[in-house]
């Protein structure tokens, strides 16, 4: 599997030559075999890249994130066709039972909410009980939003009662940094998979092309979470974004056996298709710090 995230932070031209992707900065030309790319980020609107590349990138399903003049991430390069069948996985998809979806949306939530008590006690949080106490309260569909009254609860105790998402802080800003990069990583194993990432489970908001990407990466939220609460007096800088970025390589338990975050998301996401396609059984991320 591919493992190398490439980052780059100023200006270059970037093309293709031979299997290698070619950055040029200045008068110094670095070669990079793609088989070992994973994600690329254009953190910089000073980058010009060949179309060759990109046809190059889109063919190997490497992911390409590009990000804005602030250096948020903006958008993604996704391929119209990643799997020789997607006609009928997209026709599969179409055919999810409210009742499948709710299900499993049911068991999503629940993992996302341990992880949460995870994270809380091993920080030694007096509120890491009461997270987990939503999560026998979770039912079919998590009609009764258990996830939000647990979120609430988390960030709180997390980073204190003043801090809220959206706020523009550093931590928020960091987090949505880390979610960026989490959720194109999951999209782009839904597309590998042959699924469209716009129609989800739980997540259906018409403007949204990533509602599935977003049901699947609640899990793994947590690690973005940790990482950022251990950082937290950190400003968003080129370190800490490489730092960021570096989370997915580090290796973590999933399913009995050690593997790198990408591996884990590959794996998961996989199986979790395979939940509403095969009746499998849902196999959970327990993040154990």
């Amino acid at each position: 599997m591919s493992f190398r995230t490439v980052v780059i932070t100023k200006q270059a031209k970037i093309s293709y030559k031979n299997r290698f992707l070619v950055v040029k900065q200045d008068v110094n030309e670095n070669y990079i075999h793609l088989s070992e790319i994973d994600t690329i980020i254009v953190d910089s609107i000073s980058v010009s890249i060949s179309a060759y590349l990109l046809k190059e990138l889109a063919d190997n399903k490497i992911n390409i994130i590009f990000c804005d003049e602030k250096h948020n991430p903006f958008g993604e390069l996704q391929t119209f066709y990643s799997r020789h069948n997607s006609s009928k996985k997209i026709l599969e998809q179409i055919k999810w039972t409210i009742k499948d979806k709710d299900n499993l949306w049911m068991l999503i939530v629940k993992n996302k909410i341990l992880n949460q008590f995870n994270l809380l006690q091993k920080i030694k949080s007096k509120q890491a009980n009461l997270v987990k106490s939503y999560i026998e309260e979770v039912g079919v569909g998590d009609k009764t939003n258990r996830e939000g009254h647990a979120a609430k609860v988390y960030f709180n105790a997390l980073f204190g009662k003043s801090f809220t998402r959206g706020d523009g802080s550093n931590i928020d800003i960091a987090l949505n940094y880390g979610y960026a990069v989490l959720l194109s990583t999951v999209s782009k194993e839904i597309v590998n998979n042959g699924y469209l990432t716009q129609l989800g489970i739980h997540h259906k908001n018409e403007f949204n092309p990533y509602n599935l990407s977003c049901d699947l990466m609640e899990p793994f939220r947590i690690v973005i979470d940790s990482f950022v609460y251990y950082n937290k007096d950190r400003t968003l800088d080129t370190n800490y974004k490489l730092d960021i970025v570096n989370i997915f390589n580090n290796t973590y338990l999933f399913n009995k056996k050690n593997y790198t975050l990408k591996d884990i998301i590959t794996f998961y996401v996989k199986n979790t298709l395979e939940v509403l396609e095969k009746d499998k059984e849902y196999k959970e991320f327990i993040y154990e710090g």
